[in-house]
């Protein structure tokens, strides 16, 4: 990302941070830099537990593992930490003078306290339970991949030690659909894991973009 571009983000990012206050962080991510160190700038990194040079969120990963030329910003949804804070949350995708998207700034208002009131009040006003959503975690890059192959492990609905070749193709495909080979070292720790070669797993990913091709025809 262009220095010009990086030093006006990180402008708007402590812009917004100082009128909403200590509960809003604001993050940059440079898309150009590798995922393991995605973050350029960040206000207030208490909220998630996040600093300068820390990696690449989910929604990250999304942009980088799908090259989306014109994703619509994602505004007001619920996230996670891992510490149990609720956050409101807003990503606004940042384009070079081509329009390929380069950045993404990141806005998570931590809304914790906030609903702890709406609930009590909630209790007072109301006669039924409100119903709950299950908000996006924030996490970092390395425990996002522990995530997404425990997410893969869910998809076959068998532990590893009972997955046939065809079940770990399945959860291997999943897992570089959602991004986790950006991650350093991944193929490593993806092949321990299942059990298999680096070559196998290599080739597993090669036989299921071979028939998906195959599909297409």
């Amino acid at each position: 990302m262009e220095a010009n571009r990086l030093e006006l983000l990180e402008q708007i990012a402590q812009g917004i941070a100082t009128q909403f206050g200590k509960s809003c962080e604001v993050v940059v991510h440079d898309l150009d830099r590798h995922p393991d160190h995605s973050i350029a700038a960040i206000v207030n990194g208490e909220v998630t537990g996040r600093k300068v040079g820390d990696g690449a969120s989910h929604v990250v990963i999304e942009q980088l593992q799908h090259q989306d030329l014109q994703p619509k910003d994602h505004l007001c949804y619920l996230t996670k930490t891992p510490d149990g804070k609720i956050l409101k949350s807003s990503s606004i995708y940042i384009r070079n003078s081509k329009g390929r998207v380069c950045a993404i700034l990141s806005i998570n208002y931590d809304i914790s306290s906030l609903l702890m009131v709406e609930n009590a009040v909630s209790e007072l006003v109301t006669t039924c339970e409100p119903q709950q959503t299950e908000p996006e975690k924030i996490i970092n890059i390395n425990d996002l991949l522990d995530d997404l192959i425990s997410q893969s492990v869910a998809l076959t609905g068998k532990p590893v030690a009972l997955m046939t070749k065809d079940d770990k193709v399945r959860a291997i495909h999943f897992l570089n659909e959602n991004g986790a080979f950006l991650v350093t070292k991944s193929g490593d720790k993806i092949a321990k894991y299942f059990g298999i070669s680096k070559y196998t797993l290599y080739s597993y990913i090669d036989a299921k973009q071979e028939h998906k091709r195959q599909e297409g025809k």
